[in-house]
């Protein structure tokens, strides 16, 4: 028997894509926002899958991005996101050589997260996706390259970040970074510089 009045947050994949659970990412836009404040069924989206949808989502509701798109997204991640076993594994003092070194996995595309990236996104078909595990312990980057000839409004990077910047205003967990701020970086990116 199932109790109403009781809210159910769950953290698996079971149901981020069940249209009678709200999908727990109120930064995506009103809609979200709305149907978590008032439902008693929210579905935690996958980490992956939130940085994904942090770009996908908004390209393909400002109509910049068709969902005929042929989405192909790399992630990189530390191991905490693994669970209690891979993490012990990584902080083991006798693992094994390949740990030291980035893995990628799910190379036969069965992630658990593709077929949420899909369904909240809107696209017509899965994305290609290579998640990627490296040897530290917490932070993730999501990398989407854009074929810009291939989406339906032609912008420029720096349009494209203001559209972004504009999409995103207001939100007091996303912070859209300036024009060119990876010079900061001398031009990299560090995943474990994302950590928290």
């Amino acid at each position: 028997v199932t109790n109403e009045n009781v809210i159910i947050i769950d953290t698996s994949t079971a149901h981020r894509t069940n249209e009678d659970w709200a999908y727990g990412y109120p930064e995506l836009g009103e809609k979200f926002r709305n149907k978590i404040k008032n439902s008693k069924r929210i579905a935690v989206p996958g980490c992956y899958a939130s940085g994904f949808m942090m770009m996908v989502y908004p390209l393909v509701k400002m109509g910049i991005m068709g969902t005929d798109y042929p989405v192909c997204v790399t992630a990189l991640s530390g191991y905490s996101g693994a669970g209690k076993k891979a993490i012990a594994v990584y902080e083991s003092a006798d693992k094994t050589e390949d740990l030291f070194a980035p893995r990628e996995y799910a190379l036969s595309q069965q992630h658990k997260h593709l077929k949420e990236m899909k369904a909240i996104a809107g696209l017509d078909r899965e994305p290609l996706f290579t998640p990627v595990v490296d040897d530290y312990y917490s932070g993730m980057i999501v990398s989407f390259p854009i074929y810009t000839h291939l989406l339906k409004e032609k912008v420029t990077p720096a349009e494209l970040r203001e559209k972004f910047a504009a999409y995103y205003e207001g939100e007091q967990f996303i912070k859209v970074m300036p024009f060119g701020s990876e010079a900061e970086g001398n031009g990299f990116f560090a995943a474990n510089a994302m950590s928290g």
